[in-house]
């Protein structure tokens, strides 16, 4: 959320920034409801100040035993003028919050430039993609094989863009998850959270979600109250801190959580529909880092490195690439997506995306820092993937697929499964 104030002091550079997303800022409507609240608040003050007055006559007057039956009336008509004035105010500052919150964070001067996918940058390689004797499956026709992935039954139950891991399947889940929490909590320095899958308005509202992405979520409730389903554990984790003023000598924050998410993908019908790329349902290990506003950018560095060693120690190949400013998530000011090798599309699939939103959520939430000093103001809020657990599972049987339809388990993930390989017939063997 941005401070409408800060937004018309930078004038035509505001404008500038925002049209490097594909959006424009419409500067007069927001200059218009600020001149209707100044001249609110400059006709209140003013009413106020006649009102003091009147009352000082009133109680003379009537000390001195006139008549004070018409200034009395003029003091009733002054009240009710000022509560208009006031009323006027408020409904002024409603309007300017509902456009705030409609606009996006404000990109990187150094995000590339662009306003597509296509316009990427491509920051680093790791890995070779490997090269087989054979075609390689996708991981639909490999699972279904090994009787890992059961679509029909998922379909059943509860229709389609749903999934169904059995056996072995659902132990390489299960395996993935312990992997990527005990990475960042041993080895990268997070704190692990279990946090409510069902979260407010308000909570949606301060990472971003709502109210523009109403659509994409899904809704329900308990006890008469509006619930969310959390479509990442991006909304519980950084709104821990919601309404809060942190000791800014404590920060870097880093939170860790896995969580189912949930996701109606309004709009994405047709991409990545097969198999377990796009889902109502998935679980993922999500990074969350608050941190002050000018430290931002390193910290997005190192949590990338840390969605990075999870990939390292499954020996998948990725590359990662710094998205267009017109690529950019809503919260985003700067994002790195990791993209994983898909052997069944020869192609790199996003895997993670890690984003700065810088001070944008905080904002919205109500995160703050206060220095020893005294010094106050909004912390910075960044968040990851690390790793979604249905992606790495396809890349990863993908990758380590065999000529015989047998998968071979990295050694690091194999201390979890308690197996090396997932044979042809769908055993498995240490």
């Amino acid at each position: 959320m941005h401070d409408t104030r800060t937004l018309l002091e930078l004038g035509d550079e505001a404008v500038r920034r925002f049209a490097r997303r594909g959006y424009t800022l419409d500067l007069g409507t927001i200059e218009a409801l600020f001149s209707r609240r100044n001249t609110a608040i400059g006709t209140a003050e003013e009413l106020r100040s006649e009102s003091k007055k009147v009352a000082a006559d009133v109680g003379k007057r009537a000390k001195a035993g006139e008549d004070v039956t018409e200034l009395k009336e003029h003091a009733r008509e002054l009240k009710d003028r000022i509560r208009a004035a006031e009323a006027e105010q408020e409904k002024v500052e409603a309007e300017l919050n509902a456009i705030a919150m409609t606009i996006p964070n404000m990109p990187a001067d150094d995000a590339p430039e662009g306003l597509s996918e296509d316009d990427s940058v491509e920051v680093r390689k790791w890995g070779t993609p490997a090269e087989f004797g054979f075609k390689p499956k996708d991981h639909v026709d490999l699972g279904e094989a090994l009787g890992i992935f059961d679509f029909g039954r998922a379909a059943k139950l509860s229709g389609s863009r749903f999934s169904v891991s059995r056996g072995p399947g659902a132990v390489l889940e299960r395996a993935l998850s312990n992997l990527f929490l005990n990475l960042h909590t041993t080895r990268h320095g997070y704190t692990e959270f279990a946090v409510p899958y069902l979260v407010s308005r308000k909570t949606m509202t301060g990472t971003g979600q709502l109210p523009k992405f109403e659509e994409d979520l899904f809704k329900t409730g308990v006890e008469d109250r509006e619930l969310f389903l959390i479509p990442t554990a991006e909304v519980p984790l950084t709104n821990l801190h919601a309404d809060e003023i942190l000791p800014a000598e404590e920060l870097p924050y880093a939170y860790t959580a896995w969580t189912p998410c949930f996701r109606s993908e309004a709009g994405s019908y047709g991409r990545d529909t097969r198999g377990i790329l796009r889902l109502h349902q998935f679980s993922k290990v999500e990074m969350v880092r608050v941190c002050r506003a000018e430290e931002s950018r390193a910290e997005l560095e190192l949590m990338v490195s840390h969605a990075e060693a999870c990939l390292q120690e499954l020996g998948l190949a990725y590359r990662v690439i710094a998205l267009a400013a017109g690529d950019l998530g809503f919260g985003s000011t700067y994002t790195y997506d990791i993209e994983v090798w898909l052997p069944s599309q020869e192609t790199y699939r996003e895997i993670s995306s890690c984003s700065d939103c810088g001070t944008f959520q905080a904002r919205r939430a109500a995160i703050r820092t206060k220095t020893k000093d005294g010094q106050r103001g909004f912390a910075a809020t960044l968040n990851g993937s690390g790793l979604p657990i249905g992606r790495t599972l396809a890349a990863l049987i993908e990758q380590h697929q065999q000529e015989d339809g047998s998968i071979v388990i990295p050694p690091a993930l194999a201390v979890y499964t308690g197996f090396s390989r997932i044979n042809a017939d769908g055993t498995t063997s240490a």
